[in-house]
């Protein structure tokens, strides 16, 4: 019954832990292609690849269903994986779906057409590949109108997060956030498309003040995977036990999961 979770680096460690409080009896395998991070400087063709290189990797853990805790996966290769790579079989879910529920206060099933909504200028904060593949504004626009996104490529933030370097985490966050209002000086909500940025949200929110409701993933995405499996029970993987997979130095990793989470985290080598 155990389900997968993918990122290229830490940063999916934030939704792991609000997966695991949520939904105690599922175990899950996380898997961090740590040798390859960060995602957010590649190009969409080796992120595809990548991507579904780690997929297959859980799904020989038994995670039939896999959850990729990773903006920049999400944005730059889910549909395609989709439409042309996951088997009848497996499923393969993103992270952008529970955020645009959360924006425009509907269903993902709700297929009306697009509508007006309450909040119209949003600022996105993202990697450099998310913010490219312009994928937050095109599954939006499948469902609401009259939104204003502006993105904001926060070079460098990821980075900083997997060293521990919070100093410069928080001089990064100042920076993009002034950048941001530059073109967007009264933005409503704010999107915080990375699953590292959440343990910048204080920094974020501080920056942004406190009038702009600052939206993050974890509690949404594990809100939305209990609601996908009491739908859909069957996807639940053959895989009885969890863990921590990457493909980086397990030793070095685990060092810096520990620090991430404030707990120990042991990983092994994929």
């Amino acid at each position: 019954m155990a389900v997968g979770v993918f990122d290229s680096g830490l940063g999916g460690l934030t939704v792991l832990d609000a997966l695991t409080r949520r939904l105690p009896d599922v175990p899950f395998v996380y898997f961090a292609d740590s040798k390859h991070a960060p995602y957010g400087v590649r190009d969409a063709d080796d992120i595809y690849n990548l991507t579904c290189a780690a997929v297959e990797r859980l799904w020989a853990e038994g995670c039939d269903l896999v959850i990729l805790a990773c903006n920049t996966a999400s944005a730059a290769a889910l549909r395609r994986m989709q439409e042309s790579w996951v088997p009848k079989d497996k499923r393969v879910l993103g992270v952008f779906v529970p955020l645009i529920e959360a924006l425009t206060e509907r269903r993902w099933g709700d297929n009306s057409p697009p509508r007006e909504v309450a909040v119209k200028h949003v600022a996105l904060f993202a990697t450099p590949a998310t913010v490219r593949s312009r994928a937050f504004q095109r599954e939006l626009a499948f469902r609401a109108i009259g939104v204003d996104v502006e993105a904001q490529a926060c070079g460098g933030l990821v980075d900083a997060i997997e060293e521990g370097d919070m100093i410069l985490a928080e001089a990064l966050v100042r920076s993009h956030v002034d950048a941001l209002k530059r073109k967007m000086p009264e933005p409503e909500a704010a999107i915080l498309g990375c699953t590292h940025y959440p343990l910048m949200q204080d920094a974020f929110q501080e920056a942004l003040g406190p009038g702009v409701t600052v939206y993050s993933q974890a509690n949404l995405v594990a809100e939305s995977l209990a609601d996908y499996l009491k739908r859909h029970p069957g996807m639940l993987g053959k895989g009885t036990e969890g863990g921590f997979l990457t493909t980086g130095n397990p030793v070095k990793v685990s060092q810096n999961a520990t620090q991430f989470l404030r707990r120990k985290i042991t990983f092994s080598a994929a």
